[in-house]
């Protein structure tokens, strides 16, 4: 397993949500989540970080899904197809519990949820491009 890939799969799951927390829905998630300018930036080093750190390990268990499979196998697209159907199958019913009983609404499920499907699919993606050229 190369070592690199989790951390570009992260790297580019970290680029993807700067972008859709900030451009495409960063007011209407802060708005939804009750959280100030003020919360928001707050602590931004060590949330940041720790949240690389996250989004690296999810890439790493993306990339043993790929390994399942032959090298020939291990595009971009089947690796965000794995991703996908992880989120699908993991991620949004875990987010999707969490907010019920949170209270949250509908609006801020559909922000994290959409992130968190297209966050892993495209890590998934990412890590079976590099495994293609491994």
């Amino acid at each position: 397993m190369q070592y690199l890939e989790p951390i570009l799969g992260g790297l580019a799951a970290f680029a993807l949500g700067f972008l859709w927390y900030t451009a495409l829905f960063g007011k209407a998630w802060q708005a939804e989540s009750g959280i100030t300018d003020e919360q928001a930036q707050s602590g931004m080093a060590i949330t940041h970080g720790l949240s690389f750190v996250m989004m690296c390990w999810i890439a790493f268990g993306l990339s043993t899904y790929m390994n399942y499979h032959d090298v020939a196998e291990q595009t971009f697209t089947h690796g965000a197809f794995h991703g996908g159907m992880t989120a699908l199958s993991f991620a949004l019913p875990l987010v999707a519990i969490n907010y019920l009983y949170q209270k949250k609404s509908l609006k801020l499920f559909l922000i994290d949820a959409g992130y968190a499907l297209a966050f892993f699919a495209l890590s998934g993606g990412v890590v079976g491009a590099l495994k293609l050229g491994g």
